[in-house]
């Protein structure tokens, strides 16, 4: 008979981190592990990692939910039991993490692959955070000596010029071919103001600006697609449907350049898998990016994205934000997601 407990988790950044939402010093999650009663020892553990401020999932009441799945975990554990939770798309996740770990023997392999058994590594983009103008400056210049040829910087925060100008020095000194730069505005422009922002942002060749203005504002959103001087990646915008034909609705009335899909948010890996599917029929391109998941959801995520075959940088470096992460063999290394053979 199948068993479930589970254990909640504060993480520490090493730093407080700023976004567009404010600063983070601290995030929880709840690790579900599940196992058979026939060998206990065998254990497969899943992670619901929980941004208060973006996770759909998140109320007073979501740790007593945890506990209701996991008191009645053999009616969760199926299909049809996790469609149920559409809701709480975290706890989809994190179930289907430890359904998997333990179906390959508690060894926290969920996808075997050769990201697994050969440490055959995944691009990734380096992370730098928002901050005062020496602060993010500092970031770039250690991503960049450390083998990253992708920066992603999350803007919004601070004065525009201010975001201009340091982007305006990064050019200043790598060429588009040298470093793709993708920027993240967490939905920071009124609709008003985007477009001439997206022009300001358009001279310094970037890859792509991730939800400029805030989700749920279809027609502003679909309106600036079509006027865009850059490529523009929904984010926000695809949490909290579920409904596939809402989802199709809503890449065919917006018709975005790429998608970002951070499985913890978005329905776990089915729901992943679906937003992909219809994006791919309207060539729509996408990437995958972690949602600042200890290294148990990191690993499950980081093994996903790799069995998708995508070339292109993903966003699952976040493991080395924590001080008292969970151990892990994951390692970033030159611009790269490796997972080291144990």
């Amino acid at each position: 008979m199948i068993k479930a407990s589970w254990k909640k988790l504060t993480l520490d950044f090493k730093l407080p981190s700023g976004t567009s939402r404010g600063i983070l010093t601290q995030k929880d999650s709840w690790i579900i592990s599940i196992w058979d009663d026939v060998l206990p020892n065998c254990i497969g553990k899943g992670e619901a990692s929980i941004i208060k401020t973006l996770s759909p999932d998140w109320n007073e009441h979501f740790e007593t939910k945890v506990n209701v799945i996991c008191e009645d975990i053999t009616n969760y554990i199926t299909k049809e039991g996790l469609e149920k939770l559409y809701q709480y798309p975290s706890i989809q996740l994190a179930l289907e993490t430890a359904i998997l770990d333990l179906k390959n023997g508690g060894n926290s392999i969920i996808f075997p692959s050769d990201f697994v058994s050969k440490s055959t590594p995944i691009p990734i983009n380096g992370l730098i955070w928002m901050g005062d103008k020496a602060f993010m400056k500092s970031q770039i210049e250690r991503k960049i000596n450390t083998g990253f040829n992708c920066i992603k910087l999350k803007i919004g925060a601070i004065d525009f010029d201010t975001e201009l100008q340091i982007l305006k020095d990064i050019r200043s000194n790598y060429a588009s071919t040298d470093i793709e730069l993708r920027v993240d505005a967490n939905g920071a422009f009124s609709p008003p103001e985007a477009l001439t922002k997206l022009n300001k942002l358009a001279q310094f060749d970037l890859h792509s600006i991730e939800q400029p203005i805030k989700a749920g504002q279809f027609d502003a959103m679909a309106d600036l697609c079509s006027k865009t001087p850059l490529p523009i990646a929904l984010d926000e915008e695809l949490i909290g449907i579920s409904n596939l034909k809402e989802k199709e609705k809503l890449l065919s009335q917006i018709n975005p350049h790429y998608i970002i899909l951070k499985p913890s948010l978005i329905g776990g890996f089915k729901g992943s898998d679906e937003w992909i599917t219809l994006a791919e029929k309207q060539n729509i391109e996408w990437w995958i990016t972690s949602a600042l998941e200890s290294n148990i959801g990191l690993n499950a995520i980081a093994q996903y994205t790799f069995t998708k075959n995508n070339p292109i940088p993903q966003g699952l470096g976040t493991g080395g934000l924590f001080t008292n992460n969970t151990p892990s063999n994951l390692v970033v290394d030159n611009g790269q997601l490796k997972l080291l053979a144990k």
